[in-house]
């Protein structure tokens, strides 16, 4: 059964009717959702001085990073045109920028290879499913960040780093569930990106990183003054280093045995006519293949309702899906539902955009796949780390 969503209506008032028990609150974000905002994002970019400045943090004035992650992460902006939009940069801030936009296509890749392995250790031996919060809120640093992820579901990657380490590498918390909190409030959420950032991080993925009194000194001046442990810092020094221990083989990083399954299909795949466009949150934009091939059909959006009763996101990113959708209604004929988007695509021939996370086998009978707009096509080699992976890619 579908439940039908007026998506014209206030979004407050649909958040309250349909969405009720299928989050978990937490207000809405100053990141608004949709793609007019997306492409005034794209319009403002400036990245002179992103070398520099990416991981400032405080004062927020000062901050390099370009808050474009929302609207990649749903394919409103593809990382090949944000790629282009900055090729006239100088050369040191288009290098670091374009650099980062690889670490998402690399956390893309290696999710569709690996697919729910992603959730375990890689590489090596940390503490994963350990019970207990990680994040000491008497300390002002951790508060704060903690605070702004509540309040906007937004981070700079070098506080995202700052709280990783602290869950797992100084307090001893299994970085599953850690991942698992930041991932319900980001309305960036990527399962890609977000496990990507925390193995790594914490060092399943390789060496840790260390979160100390000193980043916060350096990438938030003045913060530590107005911390009421300024005089008995838990973060004064260093975590101690401790030795790696390498886990057993996992065949797949290190080869793709389908690298078909992992790409997606190369062409269009059409086994009927389609009637309708079903976008998914992988694939939100105007640009979307199978939306941009179909400029005639209605679109649909289906929220998946057992998924959402699971995960309980933030309200934050529920109202991001709606503001999106409401920007495209007025453009497009959108259909938006509660249910099934897997039964929705068995009862209705649609056309929709292939996405490359294990959840998209659950579709059946399509009418059409598009391929996936990847920045760089995968390749069958190591991925073992960034840049074994990087070495591999064709330009």
């Amino acid at each position: 059964m579908h439940e039908l969503i007026d998506i014209h209506s206030d979004l407050e008032l649909i958040l309250e009717k349909h969405f009720s028990g299928l989050h978990s609150g937490g207000g809405r974000s100053s990141n608004r959702g949709g793609q007019t905002a997306a492409n005034q994002a794209l319009h403002d970019l400036d990245i002179r001085g992103y070398a520099a400045q990416r991981s400032e943090v405080l004062p927020r004035s000062k901050r390099g990073a370009t808050v474009l992650s929302p609207y990649i992460r749903h394919n409103l902006l593809t990382l090949k045109q944000v790629w282009q939009e900055v090729e006239a940069a100088p050369f040191k801030d288009r290098e670091k920028f374009q650099d980062e936009l690889l670490w998402q296509e690399y956390a893309r890749h290696l999710y569709a290879r690996i697919g729910t392995e992603f959730f375990e250790n890689l590489r090596f031996e940390q503490v994963w499913d350990a019970a207990g919060d990680g994040w000491n809120r008497d300390m002002n640093c951790i508060d704060e960040v903690v605070s702004e992820l509540e309040q906007d579901g937004w981070l700079v990657n070098q506080t995202r780093m700052w709280l990783a380490s602290h869950w797992t590498v100084r307090n001893g918390r299994g970085w599953l569930h850690g991942q698992e909190r930041m991932y319900r409030e980001l309305i960036d959420g990527s399962r890609a990106a977000n496990l990507l950032g925390w193995q790594w991080t914490v060092g399943s993925g390789g060496k840790p990183y260390g979160f100390a009194r000193w980043q916060v000194e350096k990438r938030a001046p003045g913060l530590c003054l107005k911390c009421p442990l300024t005089k008995a810092c838990p973060i004064q020094e260093f975590p101690e280093d401790k030795a790696l221990v390498q886990l057993g083989s996992r065949p797949r990083l290190d080869s793709d045995p389908d690298l078909a399954r992992t790409t997606g299909p190369v062409s269009v795949i059409q086994k009927a006519k389609p009637d309708a466009v079903l976008l998914t949150i992988d694939s939100m934009g105007d640009a979307d293949p199978a939306l941009a091939a179909n400029p005639e059909l209605p679109v649909v959006f289906v929220f998946n309702r057992d998924a959402l009763a699971k995960l309980q996101l933030s309200s934050k990113r529920m109202y991001f899906y709606l503001e999106t959708l409401q920007d495209l209604a007025s453009r497009r004929n959108v259909s938006v539902y509660l249910g099934s988007p897997y039964e929705y695509a068995k009862e209705h021939r649609v056309a929709v955009t292939y996405a490359p996370v294990p959840s998209f086998a659950k579709f059946e009978d399509l009418a059409e796949v598009h391929p996936y707009p990847w920045l760089k096509k995968p390749h069958a080699m190591s991925v073992r780390s960034f840049s074994s992976w990087r070495s591999k890619i064709k330009s």
